[in-house]
């Protein structure tokens, strides 16, 4: 493994760990708890979060658009699994979950997938992941009695997709013309199918939510909406943000 590939994973460790701690500080967990991972690839990332909780594997619930990622993850840890596609709502009852859990997924609700290369209006681009992602917060606020929403912050100099400078500060059309070029000699290969939200956008989606900030030697690297039944949400607390 090459130094900026090490330096950079170690890093993005040390964050998920961070997050980690954040969710397991605001949600009271117990044997009984149903928690939904939407987006969760093989449920990875969920079974680490729960670690040193009294969650029980048979009540999580893994739901992604990769059938054999969620089999995975059903055979490897005892999760249930959910086969969904990238439009349809899931086919639960509202409030069915105590929690939902979304961690780096928000973003890459925008256009369909063989779209992405081949749309440079950065004008239609944002309208259409927005209309997407406001609708995608909708079915997480339905499913969840409480929730938490993480995604990389729109403004952090790093772009955490492609570990590129200030890639996201580009227009969409010069982001599609580097990622074409970089994805041939770059530690790090994407697709632009990301969408980054600022403060305001993830307020404006979930209302009712507290929106954390994970910083970064001061900097804000991302932003987290985080429900719980118990938090009173002021108006104050969801005052519109500057950016």
């Amino acid at each position: 493994m090459d130094p900026i590939t090490k330096f950079i994973k170690k890093f993005s460790t040390q964050a998920r760990e961070k997050r980690a701690d954040i969710f397991k500080n605001h949600f009271s967990i117990d044997e009984n708890s149903k928690i939904l991972d939407i987006g969760s690839e093989s449920g990875s990332n969920i079974n680490a979060v729960l670690k040193g909780t009294r969650a029980q594997h048979k009540n999580i619930y893994i739901a992604d658009i990769n059938p054999e990622e969620v089999k995975e993850g059903s055979k490897k840890y005892g999760f249930i699994p959910v086969i969904i596609s990238e439009s349809e709502t899931l086919p639960f009852e509202d409030k069915f979950f105590d929690i939902v859990y979304c961690s780096s997924v928000i973003e890459h609700v925008t256009v369909q997938k063989d779209k992405v290369w081949k749309l440079y209006s950065g004008y239609k681009f944002k309208r259409e992941s927005l209309r997407r992602q406001k609708d995608f917060a909708k079915e997480v606020k339905r499913l969840g009695k409480q929730y938490f929403v993480q995604t990389p912050y729109k403004h952090f100099p790093i772009e955490s997709h492609t570990w590129l400078p200030f890639i996201a500060w580009l227009p969409r059309w010069l982001q599609i013309t580097t990622l074409h070029i970089s994805n041939h000699f770059w530690v790090k290969k994407t697709t632009p199918d990301w969408y980054l939200l600022n403060k305001k956008e993830m307020r404006e989606m979930f209302q009712d939510a507290e929106i954390i900030e994970e910083k970064v030697f001061g900097i804000v690297k991302s932003i987290m909406a985080v429900k719980t039944t118990n938090q009173i949400i002021t108006n104050a607390g969801n005052k519109p943000a500057t950016q």
